[in-house]
């Protein structure tokens, strides 16, 4: 499965959320600085995140955006299923209305492993383990992590999440 580009800015933006401050809210200028992710498409895609639960936003001195849950309690799955959605991973690789074991399409047995291995991985994978995977990265690359200059107020998770 191929992520559209607000998928995959999702999953940069939200990793280096989850590296940065997992649990206080970030401005998204100091969030985009340094990097090629495009505030202002990010700013959509964030707002959009709140509105599917994964985000919480705050104004004022010490708001920003903030996870909603805890970064070991969001999936790569919820990412992808809140930007992208997740039925085409059940549909048919070519298209076709019926494909399945009895009916199968060209390239069913290729793929039928390769789309329960990226489920799996999605199933599995956190928010906590992406942003430690960013930092490591950022450390074998050599490059510092950086530093936040604003100062967060305590994250007020709506009830009922």
């Amino acid at each position: 499965m191929i992520y559209s580009n607000a998928c995959r800015y999702a999953i940069r933006a939200l990793s280096r959320l989850a590296m940065l401050r997992p649990d206080g809210y970030v401005l998204l200028d100091e969030l985009c600085q340094g990097t090629d992710l495009p505030r202002h498409f990010v700013a959509k895609i964030f707002q959009d995140l709140v509105r599917k639960g994964l985000l919480v936003s705050a104004k004022g001195r010490g708001g920003g955006f903030a996870l909603a849950k805890k970064p070991e309690k969001i999936m790569l799955v919820d990412i992808v299923a809140a930007i992208d959605g997740i039925d085409d991973l059940d549909g048919c690789a070519v298209g076709m209305a019926e494909c399945n074991d009895q009916q199968p399409c060209p390239h069913h047995d290729q793929w039928a492993p390769i789309r329960a291995q990226l489920k799996a991985h999605m199933m599995e994978t956190n928010l906590q383990q992406m942003g430690n995977a960013l930092r490591g990265k950022l450390d074998l690359l050599g490059q510092d992590i950086p530093k936040l200059r604003s100062v967060s107020k305590p994250v007020r998770i709506p009830t009922g999440r």
